[in-house]
């Protein structure tokens, strides 16, 4: 929505029907922006575009009028003089077809690209579930290697990512890309609990799933110990998380580097701490156990630059799911027992509540 917003303040500008007070602004807002500015540009490019493929049209219809009048007067009009006529122009009504053709594709690329969310588009942006792919596909070939003479063994479920939970009443987040193509879905915490699950939402911008355990003996998870901060924190905040990047849970930790994500996402918070396959969903907390965030992907060829998506924007589509019926009121956790813990003491607490995601296709 923020990126059609700003599409159509831009088309606004070209088209010359800004009130001089807010062009002024909005010229000012370009000088600072470079990224605003290279949208503006493009998009001035696109205008350019459709009014040469309106010119290019508007000669091709005028060709093929003349086309239309030579045959409706091809019996009176000698032969030959229709023959030179169409030798002489043949190539430009080609040309101007073939012009006016590319410049169609190439308006509604451009129209495209404009309108993407930028981490879309981009290959410098990685999602977790790239490397976890490749790590499954050498699981898979592994499996496949071996060959049982009585009794084939039963499928392994493939090692995705991890969760954690919302709610007290089973709901559960991760990256939406860990449970994408997911015929069944189980969770497991580091004592051993298992439960099945299924997704109930889904969100590919953001890349965040909500889950929900499907067990009708299910009793709750109990009282959560973190809380949702639904306030920006500080730059240079000490952060951490819990994931599984393998088997076995992992803690890593690091700072809050930048309180936008890739390329200024105002939904994604930038951290230093090093992720790995399986650290997608992961919760990251702050130094006093607020939950502030999801972790969702990392930056290609940076090491230690990552990024989690804010707990504020969470919060927001858990409002709006339970407002649209989509899910059951939430019981969210509204005491923090971790806040007066040091570290390994809210570890020890925090890890009953994340889970390794574990996908079945």
């Amino acid at each position: 929505m923020l990126e059609y917003r700003a599409y159509e303040e831009i088309e606004r500008y070209l088209n010359g029907q800004m009130a001089a007070e807010e062009k002024a602004g909005f010229e000012a807002l370009l000088r600072t922006d470079a990224t605003l500015a290279a949208q503006v540009q493009e998009h001035r490019q696109l205008l350019l575009t459709l009014q040469h493929m309106g010119e290019r049209q508007q000669l091709r219809q005028q060709l093929k009028g003349i086309h239309a009048r030579m045959e409706r007067d091809q019996a009176s009009a000698p032969p030959a003089a229709w023959k030179v006529f169409w030798n002489r122009h043949r190539q430009t009504v080609a040309v101007a077809a073939s012009v006016s053709l590319f410049s169609v594709f190439g308006a509604l690329w451009s129209v495209q690209q404009l309108k993407k969310p930028v981490q879309q588009h981009t290959a410098q942006y990685v999602e977790l579930r790239r490397e976890v792919e490749r790590l499954k596909k050498a699981q898979t070939a592994i499996i496949n290697g071996i060959n049982d003479a009585t009794k084939p063994a039963p499928q392994p479920a493939a090692f995705s990512g991890t969760g954690f939970a919302i709610s007290a009443n089973g709901y559960v987040v991760t990256s939406s890309h860990v449970v994408e193509g997911a015929d069944s879905i189980m969770i497991e915490n580091k004592t051993g609990l298992k439960y099945k699950v299924s997704e109930i939402y889904r969100d590919e911008i953001h890349d965040l799933s909500i889950l929900k355990v499907a067990e009708e003996d299910f009793q709750g998870f109990g009282k959560l110990p973190y809380t949702f901060k639904g306030t920006e924190s500080d730059l240079g905040e000490r952060v951490f998380t819990l994931g599984y990047p393998r088997e076995d849970i992992v803690f890593g930790e690091g700072s809050l580097s930048s309180a936008s994500g890739f390329e200024g996402d105002t939904t994604a918070y930038q951290i230093s701490i090093p992720l790995n396959p399986g650290n997608s969903g992961g919760p990251l907390l702050d130094d006093r156990g607020n939950l502030i965030g999801v972790i969702s992907g990392k930056q290609a060829g940076q090491e230690g630059a990552a990024f989690a998506i804010k707990s504020a924007y969470l919060l927001q589509l858990i409002d709006e799911l339970a407002l649209s019926g989509q899910v059951e009121p939430l019981v969210l956790p509204k005491n923090n027992a971790l806040f007066s813990q040091n570290r390994p003491q809210q570890l020890k607490k925090l890890q009953d509540y994340v889970f390794v995601v574990k996908v079945y296709n």
